[in-house]
Order: structure tokens, then C-alpha cells, then sequence
């Protein structure tokens, strides 16, 4: 859909799975129409997701967003043409340092790192080849957590004290060693200070996402709890979707393109 304009009027930022992905199928068809609008608007869609960027990559060429950077690994990696990004591989670092917690902790917790291929496809419904690309990690680890909640508390203090942070999304509780979506967000706005940004997102790891950007939407996810209300939604700078997925991304996507078409027109947005 075209590389990054010197002034884009609109930046989006959009969570994969459960947002612009079906939960179930990884399908985003309905989403097309937004998509199509965005593309003739000249607004770059920039994906930020948990996924791996061998993942990423693979959706960002099924939707045209090759040439627009992507937020990966929950945050932890960068996908970016314009400027030298530091991919220190991470990965191997933070699988050591889970391997030192107590055996309690330790084995109530499954990254993808101990599991193989065919387990990553059954949990996750993906294709063999989808599944290896999701088990080719540079930065972070996702997991399944089969302990209490009050150990799986413990669990991610031990870690917060070695510099390992974890991040409840959708499916997984993510490792990583600290930087968020929204500090990867942050980084590539300030290029285009101009620029409205508007985020998209289901779940806890969305939220700071959601509330850092000048809008944001919070898609419907039938499959697990709804996000708490946030203050955003007072002032009408955080909507939800009533639609799941990608018709409610699509929903919510085109709606906003109206408003701002009203803005451009004099009118206000909030």
C-alpha cells in the first residue's frame, strides 16, 4: 500500500491477533475496505504485534504494508527500512534467565522455546510452516501459564528483578526485557509530529498503546474478558467496537476516516 509519505495525515497503529486477525481463522478480509481507504488517504498502517518478525513480515506483504515499519515481539523488535534498529538477538539471554527460577516456577510456565512445532500448531491453529516462523524468536518469549495466580504473581517479580518483564495479551504471557508497543510508537510518531495517530487494540498489552496515541479503539474479543474502562472513553478518545476482530477494526477504522474528513472540513474531532 505504498511507503511512509513526508507528512501522512493519519498514523495507525494496530494489534494483529484478535484485532486486525480474526482470534480464530487469523483472517482479515473484513477488515479490506478500511484498509482501501487508508491506502488512498496515504496513511500508513503500522502493524504492532506479539508476533515474530518472520510472522510479520508474511502479513504485512498479504496487506500491502511492506514498506511501512512494524512493531514486533510485543514491543521488544523493530522492523524498520528508515533506520538502523539494534537487533541484538535477546532471545537466547532471556530463555537463560528463565531457566534459573525454582523448578515450582519454572515449570508452571511453557514458552514456546520448550514446546514443539506440532504443540505450537495446536495451540495456536496455525500452519506448520506459520507455527516455526512463530517459534523463530529474536527478542521475547510467549507462554502458557499453568500455575496460581498467586505464583504466576511471584513469577513475574523474580523476573522484574533480573530486568524480564511480562505482558498478559490475548493467548500468551509474553517475556520480554522491557520496551512496550508504546514505546515503539512513540519512536516512529515522533518522525511525523503533525500527524493524528490512532491505535487499535484487544487486550492488557494494548493499553498503553491505546492511551498514549491521540485516539484509540478497543476491538471486541468475544473469546476473553473485556479491557477495564479507561479515562479515554470519557472524552471520546477511546472507543469500543461492538464487532469482533477485523469487521469491528474495519468498523471503527471507517468511522474514524469520517470524522476526520469532518476535521479537515473545520469541525472537531473530540
Amino acid at each position: 500500500m505504498g511507503a511512509m509519505q513526508t507528512a501522512p495525515p493519519l498514523l495507525v497503529f494496530s494489534d494483529l491477533d484478535g484485532t486486525l486477525l480474526d482470534h480464530t481463522t487469523y483472517d482479515w478480509t473484513a477488515a479490506k475496505p478500511a484498509l482501501t481507504r487508508l491506502q488512498v488517504l496515504g496513511a500508513p498502517v503500522i502493524l504492532a504485534t506479539s508476533k515474530t518478525a518472520a510472522e510479520t513480515r508474511i502479513l504485512q506483504h498479504a496487506m500491502g504494508l511492506d514498506s511501512y515499519p512494524a512493531i514486533v515481539e510485543n514491543g521488544a523488535g523493530l522492523i524498520d527500512r528508515l533506520v538502523s534498529v539494534d537487533q541484538t538477538n535477546s532471545y537466547h539471554k532471556l530463555r537463560k534467565i528463565l531457566d534459573t527460577l525454582p523448578n515450582p516456577l519454572r515449570g508452571s510456565f511453557t514458552g514456546f522455546g520448550d514446546m514443539s512445532v506440532e504443540k505450537v500448531m495446536q495451540i495456536t491453529g496455525l500452519t506448520e510452516n506459520k507455527a516455526k516462523a512463530a517459534k523463530t524468536r529474536d527478542f521475547s518469549e510467549p507462554g502458557l501459564w499453568t500455575g496460581t495466580p498467586a505464583a504466576q504473581t511471584e513469577f513475574i517479580e523474580v523476573l522484574e528483578r533480573q530486568g524480564v518483564t511480562a505482558r498478559l495479551g490475548g493467548r500468551f504471557l509474553t517475556l520480554s526485557f522491557g520496551t512496550t508497543k508504546k514505546d515503539r510508537m512513540a519512536t516512529i510518531a515522533d518522525r511525523y509530529p503533525s500527524a493524528v495517530t490512532l491505535a487499535l487494540g484487544d487486550a492488557p498489552n494494548d493499553i498503553e498503546m491505546l492511551q498514549a496515541a491521540d485516539y484509540g479503539v478497543i476491538v471486541a474479543n468475544s473469546h476473553h474478558a473485556p479491557l477495564p474502562t479507561m479515562p479515554g472513553e470519557k472524552t471520546g478518545h477511546i472507543t469500543r467496537t461492538t464487532a469482533d476482530g477485523p469487521q469491528g477494526w474495519n468498523n471503527a477504522v471507517c468511522a474514524f476516516l469520517d470524522r476526520l474528513h469532518h476535521l479537515k472540513k473545520g469541525s472537531d474531532l473530540g
